[in-house]
């Protein structure tokens, strides 16, 4: 079991989330963050005052997979997400040591489903 972390442009999120829906991933979770790579940032001028604003807006998708599912996983949010320009974002896979519904109590891969 892994988990699937992928920080993207946020007017990506769509298209990463038809990307996924298309390989039958749709567990997922989203949420907004900020941050910032080798963009480093953005500039902001305010009444004339130019600012450093070095955290820009971001999506990250956490998506618990059995391991056959890694690769569709990854090639779909790569699909969805890259523009081919500076700042598309970041994947990272952590070894997912346990996970338990907590409905049922399965837990492995009869948990992540």
């Amino acid at each position: 079991m892994k988990l699937v972390i992928a920080i993207i442009q946020s007017d990506k999120m769509k298209d990463v989330k038809q990307a996924l829906r298309n390989v039958k991933v749709g567990k997922i979770t989203v949420s907004d963050v900020i941050g910032c790579g080798a963009q480093v940032g953005k500039t902001d001028t305010c009444d004339g005052i130019i600012t450093e604003g070095n955290l820009l807006e971001r999506v990250r998708f956490e998506i618990a997979v059995n391991d056959d599912y890694v690769k569709p996983t990854l090639e779909a949010i790569i699909e969805g997400a890259r523009t081919g320009n500076i700042g598309d974002g970041k994947i990272f896979i952590v070894q997912l040591e346990e996970c338990i519904r907590i409905r049922t109590g399965e837990s492995g891969r009869l948990a992540i489903g």
